[in-house]
């Protein structure tokens, strides 16, 4: 993992600084509003402006990146001859840099890079090996991609929600400084903290049982995340909550946790088709699917781990696999919903009308050409389906 990171409070201030060692001519990548509000753009492009690095600014960034808006970027940044991007803001903003970054220096569509497109391109463009530097400054505990060499685009023309990757994409640099996420608002805060407990479950759930050190690391950062994403919510200012919650969002998706175990990422899979259709927020569809997961295929295929899961992180003590494995989702609906963060498909309306498409174009997009999802078991369309019907109504 060759990112560097700069940890703690005002680490941003020293942007400019960690920037003017790789570029003197930025593009500064962020959302339509959050970082102007909070001023977080304006601390930025200060200390970019103190280490004399000349800096443009596209805030045009979607909550699902779209193919669309990265290609303009990128052709920004080719035409300004911009040595570098920075991504400022949560998991979009983020991704959007790295998508850039590869475009404005291949000057090849974003689409052609993203994994189970139309073209059949995929295989030959990935990984991608070489992009414009990065510097990532997450203002949100979400996603993790400040120190991982991954990214999700949306084509919101075509339905696909899917990734890009490759050495090339890893940031030079992460600035993490808790203070940017005080603003974090607390239902943002909430879907964070889900996909972070998502990014930590999905490997734990469908990889190597044998991986004792990593099982008890994946434990130790589950339970970090439900004591703080309570306590963030709760006091938004606590700069203690928000730096724990920061640092194990980076932790949870940097490597670590999953070495040697490995596992697939069933569900991610599945909710980047469902807000690739319905644009919703990604921790906000992990929280809809992950009880109906649990419980339709988890508990059939693996009760043992979900038992393990309740013990190491809930301190449940259940004898009985069968009750333990019950009494382990449950406390997980119930953590979900004492951060506001469960819901249904119903009630954020999806149709039903849309599982069968959105199920098979999972399989299509995510599938890699086998047929199926890898997960527990290999997860044909039907199986999807099967999983949005009981996430539609929570049952």
């Amino acid at each position: 993992m060759p990112t560097k990171i700069h940890f703690g409070k005002g680490e941003v201030q020293k942007t400019g600084d960690i920037v003017k060692g790789y570029a003197k001519k930025v593009l500064v990548v962020t959302g339509r509003s959050s970082a102007q509000k909070t001023g977080t753009l304006e601390k930025v492009l200060t200390s970019l402006k103190k280490a004399d690095v000349d800096a443009l600014v596209f805030d045009r960034i979607e909550p699902n990146p779209r193919a669309t808006t990265i290609d303009e970027a990128a052709r920004l940044a080719r035409e300004e001859q911009c040595e570098l991007i920075i991504g400022l803001g949560g998991g979009s903003a983020m991704d959007a840099a790295k998508a850039i970054a590869t475009v404005a220096l291949s000057k090849r569509p974003i689409h052609e890079y993203i994994r189970g497109n139309h073209t059949g391109l995929w295989k030959s463009l990935l990984p991608i090996q070489e992009a414009l530097p990065i510097i990532a400054i997450p203002t949100l505990a979400a996603t993790g991609s400040e120190a991982n060499s991954g990214a999700v685009i949306t084509n919101w023309e075509t339905k696909e929600k899917s990734s890009i990757s490759g050495p090339g994409l890893f940031p030079k640099a992460a600035i993490l400084d808790p203070e940017l996420t005080f603003s974090v608002p607390a239902n943002y805060t909430a879907d964070g903290a889900v996909d972070i407990f998502t990014h930590l479950y999905e490997g734990y759930l469908t990889g190597d049982e044998e991986a004792h050190v990593q099982d008890e690391i994946t434990e130790g950062l589950m339970r970090t995340v439900i004591k703080y994403a309570r306590q963030a919510i709760d006091s938004p200012q606590d700069y203690e909550a928000r730096a724990q919650l920061l640092w194990t969002s980076t932790l949870a998706l940097i490597g670590v946790a999953g070495a040697g175990r490995g596992g697939p990422f069933p569900v991610h899979q599945i909710e980047h088709t469902i807000s690739a259709h319905f644009d919703i927020s990604h921790g906000r569809g992990l929280a809809i699917l992950t009880p109906a997961y649990f419980k339709h295929i988890v508990k059939p295929d693996r009760p043992q781990r979900l038992a393990r899961l309740g013990r190491q992180v809930f301190g449940l003590t259940h004898k009985n696999l069968d009750e333990a494995a019950e009494a382990a989702i449950a406390a997980v609906e119930d953590w979900m919903k004492s951060i506001g963060a469960y819901d249904t498909l119903q009630n954020v309306g999806i149709p039903k009308e849309s599982f069968q498409q959105m199920a098979e174009d999972t399989v299509r997009v995510s599938g890699m050409g086998q047929g199926f999802v890898a997960a527990t078991r290999p997860l044909q369309a039907n199986d999807i389906v099967k999983i949005l019907n009981a996430a539609y109504t929570g049952e």
